[in-house]
């Protein structure tokens, strides 16, 4: 309470409690601005944290995909190997007819890869004869005269493709018809650039 003697003491309780109300607004303000600079901090903090856990999902999947592609890629040479072996096994026999397990077992080995690979998400590729050249299927790796089959035409596989679209290990290698001149069908060049 003030002091009756003291008159200006009530003037001067009264303009302290005012300054302290002033102090305590300005210190309220003070603090919900430096909450509300907290709550943005920490929002663009959860949302930088969530962009960053998008991008390293991306990258891991993408990652993960370009490993997955180049260990199939390296099989590519092996199944090659095996449709060479077959191819030159021809009608293997074995003495009392039929084929021979050997080549029985070799072809089981390189259906089973080719299994794995189309599981992997890069199907076997092998075009048909007299299909359209398409140079994001194919490549051409030699070229024929040919007048049985219209100009572009796929003539003969070297080796199949696989995978598809996007995601091609290798496009099917190909024999690609040429219009034939006077007397030269059957005769087989290599393209230009090939060297």
């Amino acid at each position: 309470m003030a002091d009756p003697a003291r008159p200006d003491a009530t003037a001067t309780e009264a303009g302290a409690a005012m300054a302290d109300d002033d102090t305590a607004a300005v210190r309220t303000a003070e603090l919900e601005e430096r909450v509300a600079f907290l709550e943005d901090q920490w929002r663009r903090a959860l949302a930088d944290l969530d962009n960053v856990r998008k991008r390293t999902t991306r990258e891991l999947v993408q990652a993960r995909t370009d490993e997955r592609t180049q260990v199939a890629a390296q099989w590519l040479h092996v199944l090659d190997n095996l449709d060479r072996a077959l191819e030159h096994a021809g009608d293997l026999e074995r003495p009392g007819g039929g084929q021979h397990p050997l080549l029985e077992g070799v072809r089981a080995v390189r259906d089973q890869a080719v299994a794995l690979l189309a599981s992997l998400g890069f199907p076997r590729q092998e075009p048909e004869m007299g299909e359209r050249f398409d140079p994001r299927r194919h490549e051409a790796v030699a070229t024929t005269p040919r007048n049985d089959v219209p100009e572009g035409a796929v003539v003969g596989v070297v080796l199949p493709g696989y995978g598809e679209d996007e995601r091609q290990l290798r496009p099917a290698a190909v024999v690609v018809a040429t219009a034939a001149d006077d007397g030269t069908a059957g005769g087989m060049s290599r393209p230009k650039d090939a060297g």
